[in-house]
């Protein structure tokens, strides 16, 4: 009773401090990000990567991270995506600079959206031309200048299983630059911020269990599925342990 009571107020108090955090930094966001230059995006990446790490134990849900932190070379980082939370855990997780990939209507967000476009590769998921430009920006930023994070279920699992079904993008980015595959799984985020409805928040642990990369060397296209149910594979064990 006293939960269902509170948990309104919780709801506010997160809602407020992002905002509030959101339209503090905006002026450094928009001065930093009209340079569109690689330092730039490293500038506005390291606000967002300590910051997340600072706003997630503020508002009582602690980030955990579990298992070998990943080294300082270049890796498609993948990870489950159910929940809100996940595009904030998922800037306190990956420990060096990186882009995601996002959906265009992110964009459409009334400031939100300016900082997020200086953070992610937006795509229209709808729109064939859309995703193949997408990945030739991935392939061209994994190359040049940072890491690239995917969530390769591409919206919120609402399967009741551990995982739905992945795109090929991720996989086939890994094939075609021959970059490790870094499989993260966030089992926590669910009970933080749940996917049926904006208000439904609840303070807690969040973990990231950090699983063993898996090598792209030597494959070619025609192994994309195989590599594909490997890290599913690994993933969804993942999920169902912990």
């Amino acid at each position: 009773m006293l939960k269902r009571i509170l948990q309104p107020f919780y709801t506010f108090y997160v809602i407020t401090t992002f905002a509030a955090c959101l339209l503090a930094a905006f002026p450094v966001f928009l001065m930093v990000g009209s340079f569109d230059k690689a330092w730039a995006r490293r500038i506005i990446w390291n606000i967002a990567h300590y910051w997340s790490y600072c706003w997630l134990f503020c508002i009582g849900q602690p980030v955990i991270r579990k298992g070998k932190r990943p080294d300082n070379k270049k890796y498609v980082y993948v990870a489950n995506h159910i929940s809100y939370m996940d595009t904030v855990l998922i800037y306190a997780a990956v420990p060096y600079y990186f882009r995601t990939l996002a959906k265009k209507e992110m964009a459409k967000i009334p400031v939100f959206g300016f900082v997020y476009k200086q953070l992610a590769i937006l795509v229209d998921r709808s729109s064939e031309h859309s995703r193949a430009k997408s990945l030739r920006l991935m392939w061209r930023m994994l190359k040049r200048e940072c890491n690239i994070a995917v969530f390769p279920e591409g919206t919120f699992n609402e399967t009741g299983k551990p995982l739905k079904e992945f795109y090929d993008g991720a996989f086939r980015l890994a094939i075609n630059t021959q970059t490790p595959v870094l499989p993260m799984i966030f089992p926590d985020t669910v009970n933080r911020w749940h996917y049926s409805a904006w208000w439904k928040l609840t303070p807690g642990r969040n973990r990231v269990i950090y699983l063993e990369p898996v090598e792209t060397k030597g494959l070619v296209a025609s192994d994309l599925p195989v590599l594909k149910q490997k890290v599913y594979s690994v993933m969804e064990a993942a999920l169902q342990k912990f």
